[in-house]
């Protein structure tokens, strides 16, 4: 059942676990790997947040990626 009421605002990221790997891959070419990232701080917007779980805060500028690979741990 949906329940319009209270919609899920979640990252879909979140059905993979409680951590993962992203492996980031910018316009430039250049493309970063992030491990134990904690899906549930992924706050989508101009720019993507998210915390590492040793307490680092990334923020990504969605506008300079092409795509964004994400693996289970």
């Amino acid at each position: 059942m949906i329940d319009n009421t209270h919609p899920n605002m979640h990252s879909t990221v979140n059905e993979l676990g409680k951590t993962v790997t992203q492996i980031i891959h910018f316009s430039g070419g250049n493309k970063r790997t992030y491990h134990r990232v904690l899906t549930d701080s992924i706050k989508q917007g101009q720019f993507t947040k998210f915390k590492l779980e040793n307490g680092t805060m990334l923020m990504i500028n969605d506008c300079n990626v092409d795509c964004i690979e994400i693996f289970p741990e």
